[in-house]
């Protein structure tokens, strides 16, 4: 299986903690990689390092063969890394046609990017595809604040694809969501893999268990375990740290 994403020896200190201690892993091509542990573990503080949001004290991103360590969030979403957050990252007074739309600008060339929406043709095509694969053909002039909690999770990893990304990051994807949003979003996921790479943070750990192709198992900041599924269950560090018996 090829390789989309390489991390390399990745370290962030706020203080005297090491938030993220010298973590190493790859994300394979058209695979879901999940990393896992308990509060506190570093996940949030990985996403971020990754995804552009904070710098690394050390260690190398790379994307794709090319280095981008210190890229911020536009400049990795112009490479190819789309992310969602834990919290929705929305316009709740814009409609869900609004939102996509404007995900999907970077789709057009620079000198689109002051005609009005209506107007651009690849981002207006993209916009009603993803409308109607993600089920909001009947919501489109439906002010975001409205939806549901689970319809604006799935908005987001909408908008996400929007941009057509090499690699998709999910953090908690289905945080709040009741179980049959978690089910249907589940099932979302899994079909996504046939067209973007996913690195995905999850607490729900049999969803991890039934999602994941690659287990990432954090725990103080660095990385305890790494393998499929059945072998991090079947780990008993794993099963010490983060199942809290061994």
């Amino acid at each position: 299986m090829s390789t989309v994403m390489t991390i390399d020896g990745l370290s962030k200190s706020f203080g005297g903690l090491k938030a993220v201690d010298n973590v190493s892993f790859e994300v394979a091509s058209n695979a879901i990689t999940t990393v896992i542990g308990p509060n506190g573990a570093g996940k949030t503080t990985l996403f971020n390092l990754v995804s552009g949001a904070i710098s690394p004290a050390a260690g190398k991103v790379h994307l794709r063969g090319k280095d981008v360590t210190g890229f911020g969030p536009a400049e990795l979403q112009r490479a190819g890394v789309a992310r969602s957050f834990q919290i929705t990252n929305l316009f709740f007074e814009m409609t869900v046609r609004e939102n996509l739309r404007l995900a999907a600008q970077r789709l057009e060339p620079l000198s689109h990017t002051l005609r009005p929406l209506r107007r651009i043709g690849r981002a207006a095509e993209k916009v009603d595809a993803l409308m109607e694969r993600f089920g909001f053909s009947e919501k489109a002039h439906e002010q975001v604040g409205f939806l549901s909690h689970g319809e604006q999770r799935r908005l987001e990893i909408a908008m996400c694809l929007a941009s057509e990304p090499a690699i998709l990051m999910l953090d908690e994807p289905t945080q709040g969501m009741s179980h049959g949003d978690t089910e249907d979003t589940a099932e979302m996921i899994r079909g996504l893999k046939n067209e973007v790479s996913i690195l995905l943070i999850e607490h729900d750990i049999g969803l991890v268990m039934d999602l994941s192709n690659h287990v990432i198992v954090m725990h103080q900041g660095q990385k305890l375990a790494e393998g499929e599924p059945t072998e991090i269950r079947a780990n008993p560090a794993v099963q010490a740290a983060y199942f809290g018996h061994g």
